[in-house]
C-alpha cells in the first residue's frame, strides 16, 4: 500500500505514570520505533488515506459553517474519569518537548496519544478521519474547517510576536522589496497562517491573487522551492527560517524588510478539538485540563529560554544553539487572551480569505470558539502570574 508522501504521522500513547513508548523526545530526529508504534503509525496513516477520498466532496458540498451555539449551555466538568485518552494532533513535536522539559506531562490526569504532522490541512484531514481529538495549529486551520463544515471549537489562544513570520526571499531573485512584489511567485499553503499573511500583503499593496503567481505548496516544501529559485517569496518562521538563512544568506537569501511587512500577522496560535470530544464530558474536562497545562508549558518557556534551546531547538528540531536564540528572539513571550478577546483579530483573518476567493462561504468569527474556557484560562493565567494582554509585557 503506498501513503500520501506528505503525511509523517508518528504517535505514542502514555497512560499516566507509565512509560514513554515510540519515538524518543530531544533526539535530533533519531528515530526509535517498537513495533506497536509502527502499527500505531501506519494504521493512523491508512485511516488518513482513506478518508482523503471524500474530503474534495465535504469542502465542495459545505454551504455554510459549522456552530458551536449549543455547546455554550453545557457545563464543564472537572472530573476525568479513569481510562480518558487525548489523542493529540502536534507539529514538529513542539507540544510534546513543551511539555516533557516544563514537567507539566508528567502531570496529566489523562491517557495520551500524540501524532506529528506538517501542517494544518493534514490535521483536518485527521479530524475528519477521527484520528485525533485536539490539535495546536496557526490561525488560519480553523477557518477553513469551519467553511467546510466542520465544527472544531477553539478554546484556547496563545498570542507571540506578530511579525515572527519573515517574507523569505530566494537567493538569486529580483523581489527585495514589496514594491517588486507585481508579478512574482510567492509560494502559497492554502489553509495556513502563513497563507494568510501572504494575502494580507497582497491586500495591503492593493494587489490581487492575479496579479502575482501563487504556488501551492506544502509549508514543508517552501524552503526548498527557494533554495531552487523555482520562487521568489515564502513565508517562513521559526526552525524553517533558521535553516534557509543558514544555509543560503552567503548566496543572496534573505526576507524583505521588516518595515515593508510588519503587522501582517497575528501572532495567534490555537488549541482547537473537535466538537464531539466536547460534547463528551469525561475528554472535555481532560481538554480543561489540557488547557491548563498547556498555558503552564508555555509560560514556562519564557522563563526558561536556555534549557528550551537546548531540549527543543538543539535536541529535537537538530538547528544550532545561535539559531535555537534567534528563534526565540523572533517568537518573542506569549500571552493567553481570554477567547473573547481575540475575536476581532480572526475575523478580519476570515474576511481577507474571503474576499480573496480562498473560502466557500463567509465565516462567523464569533461561532468559533467555545468561551466555556474563557474562566480557566483566566485563573491558569492568575495562577503563574502570566498574562492576558501583549501590551502588559516588559520586552
Amino acid at each position: 500500500m503506498e501513503f500520501p508522501s506528505r503525511f509523517f504521522v508518528l504517535r505514542r500513547a502514555d497512560a499516566p505514570g507509565t512509560p514513554t513508548t515510540g519515538r524518543a523526545l530531544a533526539t535530533g530526529g533519531a528515530m526509535a520505533q517498537s513495533a506497536t508504534t509502527r502499527r500505531h503509525m501506519l494504521r493512523l496513516v491508512g485511516v488518513l488515506t482513506a478518508a482523503t477520498v471524500t474530503l474534495a466532496a465535504c469542502g465542495q458540498d459545505a454551504s455554510r459553517q459549522g456552530s458551536v451555539a449549543d455547546l455554550k449551555d453545557q457545563k464543564l466538568s472537572e472530573k476525568i474519569p479513569a481510562g480518558t485518552v487525548l489523542r493529540i494532533a502536534d507539529q514538529q513535536e513542539q507540544q510534546q518537548v513543551a511539555l516533557k522539559s516544563s514537567g507539566e506531562l508528567d502531570k496529566f490526569e489523562f491517557g495520551h496519544e500524540f501524532s506529528n504532522f506538517v501542517g494544518g490541512p493534514e490535521i483536518l484531514e485527521a479530524f475528519r478521519a477521527d484520528a485525533v481529538d485536539v490539535a495546536r495549529v496557526g490561525d488560519t486551520p480553523p477557518i477553513q474547517a469551519f467553511a467546510s463544515g466542520e465544527i472544531v471549537p477553539i478554546i484556547l489562544a496563545f498570542r507571540s510576536n506578530p511579525d515572527s513570520v519573515r517574507l523569505a526571499t530566494a537567493p538569486n531573485t529580483k523581489v527585495r522589496s514589496t514594491s517588486a512584489l507585481k508579478g512574482a511567485k510567492i509560494a502559497y499553503a492554502e489553509g495556513t497562517a502563513q497563507g494568510s499573511i501572504v494575502l494580507k500583503l497582497l491586500k495591503r499593496l492593493g494587489l490581487g491573487t492575479d496579479d502575482v503567481e501563487l504556488v501551492r505548496l506544502e509549508l514543508a516544501e517552501f524552503s526548498e522551492a527557494l533554495q531552487s529559485d523555482a520562487i521568489d517569496i515564502a513565508p517562513l518562521t521559526g526552525a524553517r527560517l533558521a535553516r534557509y538563512l543558514d544555509g543560503y544568506k552567503d548566496r543572496g537569501a534573505g526576507y524583505l524588510p521588516d518595515a515593508e511587512t510588519s503587522g501582517l500577522g497575528t501572532g495567534l496560535n490555537y488549541i482547537y478539538a473537535r466538537k464531539e470530544v466536547l460534547e463528551d464530558s469525561g475528554k472535555a474536562a481532560a481538554l480543561r485540563s489540557y488547557v491548563q497545562h498547556s498555558i503552564k508549558a508555555s509560560a514556562w518557556i519564557d522563563d526558561h529560554t536556555d534549557k528550551w534551546v537546548q531540549d527543543y531547538f538543539v535536541g529535537n528540531q537538530g538547528v544550532s544553539e545561535d539559531d535555537g536564540y534567534f528563534i526565540r528572539k523572533q517568537e518573542g513571550k506569549t500571552v493567553f487572551p481570554t477567547l473573547d478577546k481575540v475575536i476581532d483579530d480572526q475575523q478580519n483573518t476570515i474576511d481577507v480569505s474571503y474576499d480573496a476567493g480562498e473560502l466557500p462561504v463567509e465565516v462567523d468569527a464569533n461561532e468559533m470558539f467555545d468561551q466555556r474556557f474563557n474562566d480557566v484560562i483566566s485563573e491558569t493565567v492568575d495562577e503563574i502570574g502570566a498574562h492576558q494582554d501583549r501590551k502588559d509585557l516588559d520586552e
